[in-house]
């Protein structure tokens, strides 16, 4: 579980980075899942953007994808969100 601080502290590093994940008019599928998965295990701090086709809200497919990739969310801001897990390379320090 992250603290307050440590959220703040991901979404000042998640400011400048471009979305790695695309969700679009399919939803989530297990292909959405998967690539999530190698990118938080990559880069620890993934960005992923849900297009306006995509049928299902956006909260909903936060919290679905959290669960399914055992991450953490860090922000929601519009139809963007941040997801966090620690991998085992570790990159990010956090406070």
């Amino acid at each position: 579980m992250l603290t307050t601080k440590q959220k703040a502290y991901l979404r000042g590093l998640a400011n400048p980075l471009k979305a790695l994940v695309l969700i679009g008019k399919d939803g989530l599928t297990f292909n959405v899942a998967e690539s999530t998965k190698t990118a938080l295990e990559a880069h620890e701090l993934v960005k992923i953007s849900v297009l306006k086709s995509c049928p299902t809200d956006v909260r909903e497919l936060m919290l679905d994808l959290t669960a399914q990739t055992h991450a953490e969310a860090v922000t929601q801001i519009g139809r963007t969100f941040v997801l966090y897990r620690a991998s085992e390379k570790r990159r990010i320090e956090l406070p």
